[in-house]
């Protein structure tokens, strides 16, 4: 569902302060280059984990270079410690500001332990120190406010339904290079509370109408729809606007993947028993474990907020 604008997560930067022969950090509310600028890692929250034992720690970043897409391998220049260097954080940084990267998982027992994270880009460090601060206390699944919902997905027809962050790998696929990998989630997004109906509907306006004739449905156990144009579909010639999103991004690997399509646009009618299939392919350049993240998104305009979400990592072993 739509996310409700969240304007306080800038407060988790922290940068380091730099030496005279490093490069200076930009100044506050400075525009952002094309290149050759910081990253800042931030820290978006925590919560309590859907299984119940545990909390997630959620954080992300924002690049300050427009168009430079910037690889940091784990290791010293993209570390978390203590105990790391390695606590699933990504090693690919898209431009601009990311949010709800990538999850930490830690145990009811955490306390007031800290965590910090340290990222080096073009020879400029920054860190952010975070822990189980009572302030930053979030709700992944269900903004009482208004009643919105988190996306739920599967990765597999047998699985339960998922909603709110990760940690770790969900699914472990295979793969050759060159070779399309199919991706499928099955996906769905309860309907918005009638109060809000309006605000969805306008939210949905801004975005670029779709009809996918290859969705396939699964209402109440029953498969409905298809290339076929059956009970899923519209017509083609009626334009419908996506309902939401699954998107997939590279989160690591040692070579270029293409994710065809990279966002996959989902209809239901707002409704939250209809689970639809989203197909995609991932094409992989080099050999290696890669990682990719999934996440079903409601708004498809940019950043608009922290609750509620949804996402979980695949890994991909490509020979």
């Amino acid at each position: 569902m739509m996310r409700p604008a969240f304007v306080a997560v800038v407060c988790g930067w922290l940068t380091m302060t730099l030496s005279a022969q490093d490069r200076r950090f930009p100044m506050p509310m400075e525009p952002m280059g094309n290149a050759n600028e910081a990253i800042f890692p931030a820290y978006e929250g925590w919560g309590v984990s859907q299984d119940g034992d545990g909390y997630y720690i959620v954080l992300d970043y924002r690049n300050r270079n427009r168009t430079q897409t910037i690889e940091i391998p784990i290791g010293p220049n993209n570390r978390i410690e203590p105990g790391g260097p390695d606590y699933g954080q990504p090693s690919v940084f898209e431009p601009g500001r990311q949010t709800t990267v990538f999850a930490i998982k830690v145990p009811k027992d955490f306390g007031e332990k800290k965590l910090t994270w340290t990222l080096v880009a073009n020879g400029q460090p920054a860190v952010v120190t975070f822990y189980l601060n009572p302030a930053y206390n979030m709700s992944f699944y269900r903004e009482e406010a208004n009643g919105n919902d988190a996306p739920k997905m599967k990765l597999s027809l047998g699985d339960q339904m998922m909603s709110g962050p990760s940690a770790g790998v969900a699914q472990t696929l295979t793969g050759r290079v060159g070779q399309p990998v199919p991706l499928t989630v099955w996906a769905s997004d309860a309907q918005p509370t009638e109060k809000n109906w309006e605000q969805v509907i306008k939210t949905r306006a801004r975005r670029a109408p779709v009809v996918d004739r290859n969705q396939i449905a699964v209402v109440d156990g029953r498969v409905i729809g298809g290339a076929d144009g059956g009970g899923a579909r519209a017509p083609s010639s009626e334009v419908v606007p996506a309902d939401f999103t699954v998107v997939w991004r590279k989160v690591r690997g040692p070579g270029q993947v293409t994710v065809m399509p990279a966002r996959v646009p989902i209809i239901t009618g707002g409704n939250g028993h209809k689970v639809v299939e989203a197909n995609a392919a991932a094409t992989f350049s080099a050999t290696g474990e890669y990682l990719l993240r999934v996440e079903p998104i409601e708004a498809d305009d940019g950043f608009d907020g922290l609750c509620c979400f949804t996402f979980a990592n695949v890994k991909v072993i490509v020979k």
